[in-house]
């Protein structure tokens, strides 16, 4: 049980971290140009949905990742 409870909280923490970063990145891009004005609500929105997709995904590679790379040990047993 406490294995799960220690991949709980890595995961959570994977997936905040990499939401972050990618909202961070996302600021960079100049999305002005395809949004409709006085929409500043919904522009705010669609960074954040975008933040949590690409988070998202990074962060399961990065956990799949962290994980299979702790089952390699159990190929040589």
């Amino acid at each position: 049980m406490v294995g799960y409870g220690q991949e709980a909280i890595i995961s959570i923490i994977s997936h905040l971290v990499f939401i972050g970063f990618s909202w961070w990145s996302l600021q960079s891009l100049n999305f002005e140009k395809f949004l409709r004005k006085n929409r500043v609500a919904q522009a705010r929105l669609l960074y954040l949905l975008l933040a949590i997709a690409l988070g998202s995904i990074v962060s399961n590679f990065f956990l799949d990742y962290l994980f299979w790379s702790r089952q390699l040990p159990s190929l040589f047993e």
